[in-house]
């Protein structure tokens, strides 16, 4: 089965993976070729680590990366695509044109997918003359290592599309997990809004920023701090997901914190950006609070 993968960043990086490494043929399609080159050398990165933990050999990483090809165009990439996983940036203007073009330049049987953590799969499908055929198919970051996806059934998403996109993610080694299409669906809607209360109680000085994910890590057994893990989300995509909630299902709940969207309009956007609730310095893994909120 061809698979298309739309978007090199993280998330397209790692689904390109994990399709290849099952041993589908992937055709990965990002507008910058420079991007579609750091994404291939992710992508070998991680393979590397794979084989080093024996949980991988080295002659699967070869055929894994023997099975993607990289492409700057749309209507190249997915032009025997049977199935097509959208994973670009979460603006829903630019998925939407992206939707458009695919719809145009795909195979008529093929499916479309977004991986989008938060916008409808129904307004998406609504771009296309085949609604029945497209679907979410959220991951989970990183996408190599976490088992759910998120299948997310818009209004008009056929039972079949629905069994296929399960069916293939079972292929993947991951858990399937079917959900209808309302604002954030079940993993954001419950995440976004925990992140954004730990920001509240960090802005009205509650607690410091250790503290807050101390609490969560050894209290609620949460492996990684809502904090630490809004930066390694991206306080951009944070912020992106509780504006969808807020305007979807119009409840001032959901109202991102003041404090969040000050720290994205100065650009401290979390882990890619160097710097949000702590510090990031490279080739360090030591969690250091930001100077900002160091006490």
């Amino acid at each position: 089965m061809n698979i298309a993968v739309i978007g090199s960043g993280t998330m397209g990086n790692g689904i390109a993976h994990v399709f290849a490494q099952h041993g589908f043929a992937v055709a990965l399609v990002d507008v910058s070729q420079p991007a579609l080159d750091r994404a291939l050398g992710t992508i070998a990165k991680n393979l590397d680590r794979q084989v080093a933990k024996g949980a991988l050999a080295e002659a699967d990483k070869t055929a894994t990366l023997g099975r993607i090809r990289s492409f700057t165009t749309i209507a190249e990439g997915v032009a025997d695509a049977e199935l097509v996983v959208e994973a670009a940036t979460e603006n829903v203007d630019l998925k939407l044109q992206i939707f458009r073009e695919l719809d145009q330049h795909a195979p008529a049987g093929a499916l479309l997918a977004s991986n989008t953590s938060s916008i409808s799969i129904t307004k998406i499908a609504a771009a296309t003359q085949r609604p029945a055929q497209v679907i979410g198919m959220h991951f989970m970051n990183p996408v190599p290592v976490m088992q759910l996806v998120e299948v997310i059934r818009g209004y008009a998403t056929s039972d079949e599309t629905t069994a296929r996109v399960m069916d293939l993610s079972r292929q993947l080694g991951k858990t399937p997990t079917a959900v209808n299409d309302y604002p954030g669906f079940v993993a954001n809607r419950i995440l976004m809004p925990m992140i954004n209360e730990a920001i509240i109680s960090l802005f009205e000085g509650v607690a410091g920023v250790a503290e807050i994910d101390t609490v969560m890590k050894l209290g609620m057994a949460h492996p990684m701090g809502p904090l630490q893990l809004a930066d390694f989300i991206g306080l951009d995509v944070c912020l992106a997901i509780l504006r969808v909630l807020h305007d979807g299902l119009g409840n001032p709940k959901y109202a991102p914190c003041p404090l969040l969207v000050n720290m994205v309009m100065a650009g401290r956007l979390g882990a890619k950006s160097g710097e949000g609730f702590y510090k990031y310095t490279a080739g360090s893994k030591e969690l250091v609070v930001a100077p900002t909120f160091a006490k």
